[in-house]
């Protein structure tokens, strides 16, 4: 019990915390200089393939999955915000580009009034640069059309095939669980429960977050 944090615990009857962390102005600034300048989608590009070597696979995918997942917003979020009519959710739209382990090979956030097939055009292009063994992307119908056309560019091929109509009740789609499985991640930390960033630059840089998080907690 000598040690300078257990006296201030027994003296105050709480947890030293604040003096274990830096000021939350220097935290803000790395935080905000990694965002732009690409430092944290680097290192999570490198943890992915780190991870995918590690159980075994090739650095690069050859399949991936595709979908969205609207998000409400925080009652002073202004920016890049609408309203999905089909779920009802005032706020922005988080989409994922996956591989069949659920890990991101590209972020986007956008309004939630985007729809799913626009707003995987941004998924695309950050797909291109991470490497050319990808050929199919599983997705549900809403990529059914002017996604697949847009994906047709590039060379890859979109599955939007659905489960038979005899199979009842709540069926796994072969290749495309495991982005559900990524979504569902996001319940496990609070900061993404809502989007409460002003900018969707920060919204995507804490998504990336998560995904470091629990690649490095994997590793561990």
């Amino acid at each position: 019990m000598d040690h300078p944090h257990w006296q201030s615990m027994e003296k105050y009857g709480k947890p030293p915390w604040p003096g274990k962390y830096p000021a939350w102005q220097s935290v803000y600034y790395y935080f905000r200089q990694w965002k732009n300048n690409g430092t944290l989608g680097k290192v999570l590009a490198y943890l992915v393939e780190y991870e995918r070597e590690r159980q075994g696979r090739q650095a690069e995918p050859s399949a991936a999955a595709i979908d969205s997942q609207s998000i409400k917003k925080s009652p002073f979020v202004s920016l890049d915000t609408g309203l999905d009519g089909g779920k009802l959710v005032n706020g922005r739209k988080r989409h994922l580009l996956v591989d069949t382990m659920g890990l991101p090979l590209a972020i986007h956030v956008s309004s939630a009034d985007t729809s799913d097939a626009v707003g995987g055009y941004d998924l695309l292009w950050q797909a291109e640069q991470r490497g050319s063994r990808l050929s199919l992307i599983r997705g549900d119908q809403a990529y059914a059309k002017l996604f697949r056309q847009a994906a047709d560019y590039y060379g890859w091929g979109v599955d939007t095939s659905q489960r038979p109509e005899s199979e009842q009740g709540f069926v796994p789609q072969p290749g495309r669980w495991p982005i559900e499985r990524s979504f569902g991640w996001t319940t496990f930390f609070r900061r993404l429960t809502k989007d409460y960033e002003r900018m969707i630059e920060s919204s995507v840089a804490f998504l990336q977050l998560m995904f470091i998080t629990i690649i490095l907690a994997r590793i561990e």
